[in-house]
């Protein structure tokens, strides 16, 4: 497996990136990790660390998409940036995956301009992954369509339906719609009529209505929602975890005896870190697409790299993209 990873889309780029992408190929996640970015600056980093030589190769790109970049606006103007030039050299075969820390929005739209839609796909999403009190979760969209209709809601259903089946080897995975309430009659007039779809579907395991005080419950293993409320969820959610570690620090270091309480609840105090850590996930997969596209989180430190990467290499060796044009050109 080949990844081309974008150097400089994360926050702190590229050191991340390129330790990150050493770390895959020291694990052996990959064969081969392309960074794409300026050369002369790769180069330079890269020889600071020891590593297969063979393995790591460097794309040039004179460009960097940002932040505050509008995404299509940048995606057309900057076509020598490090992401556009990692998702061509997926596109062209030279890479099975791509792979950027960077403006979600415009590495959507970049990946859209480069691969297509799958055939039956009307709008592209991104799946990102939850940990919960049981397994993994999926949710989508996390931010790619923020408005909806209760099609697009259905077919979101379907895609992740694909993902958790080939990704996690759950062949009928339980598919819930976030919701105001658990009655099929709550919610605004898209939540109805999507929940009237879903139940619709035969070829989808749908259990009902989800609220949010059971996101992290695992109770299903597929939560549907558009791009705006999934964007929302999954910021209140890191924001929540960051607040709780934070009080829990402030709390433990008030004097010797929370410090000595702190010592024997470490091996817990530890558990719930990795249970909770973002970086241990990697990445979110934008599905509906004619490639394999993994968008990492902005801070991204290099463990989250090194895990984006190794999420690329199984989402590509999984044959997902395969498997969802299947599946489109069954229903059509």
């Amino acid at each position: 497996m080949r990844v081309a990873l974008d150097a400089f889309g994360s926050d702190k780029a590229p050191f991340p990136e390129i330790e990150g992408a050493i770390q895959a190929i020291k694990e052996d996640i990959c064969d081969e990790v392309i960074l794409v970015g300026d050369a002369e600056i790769l180069k330079h980093e890269l020889e600071k660390y020891f590593y297969p030589q063979s393995r790591i190769l460097v794309e040039p790109a004179s460009q960097r998409i940002t932040m505050e970049d509008h995404a299509a606006e940048a995606v057309r103007a900057k076509k020598d940036s490090s992401m556009v030039k990692a998702v061509s050299l997926h596109r062209s075969g030279a890479a099975d995956a791509a792979v950027s820390a960077g403006n979600s929005g415009a590495f959507m739209t970049a990946s859209l301009f480069s691969y297509g839609r799958i055939r039956g796909v009307s709008r592209p999403a991104i799946a990102v992954t939850l940990p919960t009190m049981k397994h993994p979760e999926i949710l989508l969209d996390m931010g790619a369509n923020v408005d909806c209709d209760a099609e697009n809601l259905l077919q979101f259903a379907q895609l992740g339906k694909i993902y958790f089946s080939y990704i996690y080897n759950i062949p009928n995975p339980r598919i819930a719609l976030l919701n105001i309430g658990e009655e099929s009659a709550k919610g605004n007039s898209m939540s109805r009529e999507a929940w009237r779809l879903l139940s619709d579907a035969e070829d989808l395991n749908f259990v009902g209505n989800i609220e949010g005080k059971d996101v992290l419950k695992g109770n299903c293993d597929v939560i549907v929602c558009d791009g705006f409320v999934g964007n929302v969820v999954l910021k209140t959610i890191e924001g929540a975890v960051m607040s709780v570690f934070a009080l829990l620090k402030e709390q433990l270091n008030k004097d010797w005896i929370a410090k000595f309480g702190a010592i024997l609840s470490y091996p817990v105090y530890s558990y719930l870190k990795r249970k909770l850590d973002h970086t241990e996930i990697g990445g979110a997969l934008l599905v509906g697409l004619n490639g394999c596209s993994i968008v990492c989180h902005g801070s991204s430190n290099a463990n989250a790299i090194k895990n984006g990467i190794r999420f690329a290499a199984r989402t590509a060796q999984s044959g997902f993209v395969g498997h969802t044009k299947e599946y489109f050109e069954r229903i059509s």
